[in-house]
């Protein structure tokens, strides 16, 4: 037991301290310079009644949370079943260009993406060569959106890629080449054989990509400020406004043990589903 101390106290500190004194937090009105003064439930009751602004990004982020996790595992398990039929240095190149992204900084990248997705960027520069006036991405709630998901993916889909493909690569060879000796081509062989024996990864990934597109934060702070309006305006974005820009920690606090207790809520459930679609049957 000695050897589990050091990470017990570190989980201790740095995950248990802190939500006991988030959730203390959150029955108080706490300025960031001040004295706290309790409310008790006030907050829950102002983001349920009073606020909004709560349930459009409540929205923003379930909307975002289905789509780019859907996206990110359809996208994902293709490409890496595509890359284990390529093998070689091929693929391993392309490991490596689809990975790139997850280890370069969010903000920088979504900067990036706010230059080339100006009105006058480079995007809509290419689209007007060939005859294609191009939408306002950031500007229009709807391609706001749809830019926000796409620079999401394009950001952290090569972490899927990864660990799908390590998924793939730990499948029996023999089980493959049997179904190759039986005449079955590369889109049976996947549904009827590889997606299978594959779905403890995907559930892995499921689970990760929710949990991580729940706490969406840099992207749309960095690449649409929540716009325009509170079009893209997240869970997270809004519980960082309310803490540092409008001197609300306790409400802060509050939003952040909703989102917490969201995320609890569904990851349970993923789990609680398992059985029905998940085999650890090699």
């Amino acid at each position: 037991m000695p050897y589990l101390g050091p990470g017990m106290l570190g989980f201790a500190i740095f995950i248990v301290v802190p939500l006991v004194v988030s959730l203390v937090i959150s029955v108080f009105d706490w300025p960031l310079f001040g004295a706290p003064e309790f409310v008790g439930l006030r907050n829950y009751q102002y983001m349920l009644d009073g606020d909004p602004a709560f349930w459009v990004s409540l929205r923003n982020t379930l909307i975002f949370a289905v789509l780019y996790t859907a996206v990110n595992l359809a996208v994902a398990l293709g490409l890496s079943y595509w890359l284990m039929n390529l093998g070689g240095r091929w693929a391993a190149f392309f490991r490596v260009l689809f990975f790139i992204p997850v280890v370069t900084p969010m903000i920088g990248n979504a900067l990036i993406f706010r230059l080339m997705l100006n009105d006058d960027g480079i995007v809509n520069q290419a689209l007007a060569v060939i005859g294609i006036e191009g939408p306002q991405w950031l500007n229009v709630p709807g391609w706001a959106m749809f830019s926000l998901i796409m620079m999401s993916l394009w950001q952290g889909m090569g972490y899927n890629i990864i660990v799908l493909g390590a998924g793939i690569a730990g499948i029996n060879p023999s089980v493959l080449e049997a179904s190759r000796i039986d005449g079955a081509g590369p889109v049976s062989r996947f549904f009827r054989v590889v997606f299978p024996m594959l779905t403890p990864t995907i559930f892995f990934c499921t689970i990760m990509t929710v949990i991580g597109a729940f706490k969406v934060f840099a992207q749309p702070y960095a690449l649409t400020e929540g716009g325009p309006g509170n079009a893209t305006n997240t869970l997270v974005l809004h519980l960082y406004r309310n803490g540092f820009s409008f001197d609300r920690l306790g409400y802060a606090s509050a939003l952040a043990w909703v989102l917490f207790v969201l995320v609890m809520l569904i990851t349970a459930v993923q789990f609680s589903q398992q059985k029905r679609w998940v085999t650890y049957d090699s």
